[in-house]
């Protein structure tokens, strides 16, 4: 479909309004209006649509069902799509076939092959698909991976991370029909970090789940730990839990010293890293930033100027293949062999952009994820 002409800004609809959307994205616009403009919301609970819609004062507002017409009017350029995991595939579908181009919360998608059919999508319809690592852009976890390529610790050797929190009963996380449990929900971002800290791929994993052990999750995993093996006899670690104590903590040890972000992984609050060289430790904080805004300039700039993101389709594939891998081995009990797979895009530093914190908005009908 021809979409109408083009903005100096990109036009985005947010599709699905829950916790994140409500407290972090919305807002976040705030801090991307030199590129782009938030246009369109949609989500299936109408006081959310009156509220949020007065409040950043929006034009389009619809349900689910009218995402058709919405788009069709040729006024959004972009959606970020902040629904359920089991829905990514099907509505980056959609959107695609309607011109729309795509930020997707990660992770992308259930299944390797959900990826692929997303990533089709988006050539067949020559449409832009990024996966939203909000990561890649926070300038903590981009200095980590550039000390790693330097060699300040050596050579990187061993990986551990454990990432948990107390899910709140009920939270889509806890519910398998909406993709939920602590690997897909957590256990993605410990992936990531070690596949970039590393600079490769895993070649197998081996793990363990523990599932029913809850009431509030009786069919999705409560933990998970997972074993990697990457090539140049480098191993990595990691617990994902929803049943444990706030933690989000990343290590890695090299031949001559070590590096540790704790925290690493949080949006809400500064991030401090701890570099040992030799018996000597530096402390370094970052302080607290908008880590959503740069997720949206750095995708509008790829829109604008036509250049392929990172993190692409590719970069979501890349997970959850790692991600179906760790599932099989805690439900067969063997370790599973992985196929080689190439990434010649990785996060570096030149990404790196701070935007300043948002003040936490009240949300509508979106409680927080933890207890």
């Amino acid at each position: 479909m021809k979409r109408a002409k083009q903005s100096p800004k990109v036009r985005y609809a947010v599709i699905g309004l829950g916790h994140i959307a409500q407290v972090a994205v919305l807002p976040a616009f705030e801090h991307a209006r030199e590129n782009s403009e938030l246009v369109a919301l949609v989500s299936s609970d109408p006081k959310k649509l009156r509220t949020l819609g007065k409040r950043y004062d929006v034009p389009l507002l619809g349900s689910y069902d009218d995402i058709g017409e919405i788009l069709s009017k040729g006024l959004v350029d972009a959606a970020y799509l902040a629904v359920p995991n089991h829905l990514h595939r099907d509505m980056t579908l959609q959107l695609a076939k309607l011109g729309v181009h795509v930020l997707c919360e990660k992770p992308m998608a259930m299944t390797s092959s959900d990826c692929e059919a997303m990533i089709r999508a988006a050539d067949e319809h020559d449409v832009k698909l990024m996966v939203a690592y909000r990561l890649h852009f926070e300038k903590a976890n981009l200095a980590a991976i550039e000390r790693l390529r330097k060699g300040e610790i050596g050579e990187p050797q061993l990986f551990s991370s454990v990432f948990c929190h107390q899910v709140r009963e009920g939270d889509i996380r806890t519910q398998k029909r909406l993709g939920g449990g602590a690997l897909y929900d957590l256990g993605v971002y410990c992936v990531n970090a070690a596949r970039h800290l590393f600079g490769a791929e895993p070649e197998e994993v081996a793990a363990a789940q523990l599932l029913g052990t809850d009431e509030r999750f009786p069919d999705v995993d409560a933990t998970t730990t997972a074993f990697l093996r990457f090539p140049d006899h480098r191993l990595a670690q990691f617990t994902a839990s929803q049943g444990a104590a706030d933690i989000a903590e990343y290590r890695v040890v090299g031949s001559k010293g070590d590096l540790r972000l704790d925290p690493a992984y949080e949006y809400a609050g500064e991030l401090r890293e701890y570099v040992t060289i030799e018996g000597k430790t530096k402390e370094k904080t970052y302080a607290k930033s908008d880590q959503f805004a740069p997720e949206l300039v750095y995708f509008s700039s790829c829109i604008l100027d036509d250049r392929e993101p990172e993190p692409s389709g590719e970069e979501g594939l890349a997970d959850v293949r790692v991600l179906e891998a760790i599932a099989q081995s805690a439900k067969s009990g063997r370790t599973v062999k992985l196929a080689p797979f190439r990434r010649k895009d990785r996060p570096s530093r030149r990404q790196a952009m701070r935007k300043p914190p948002v003040r936490k908005p009240e949300t509508v009908h979106a409680p927080s994820p933890s207890k």
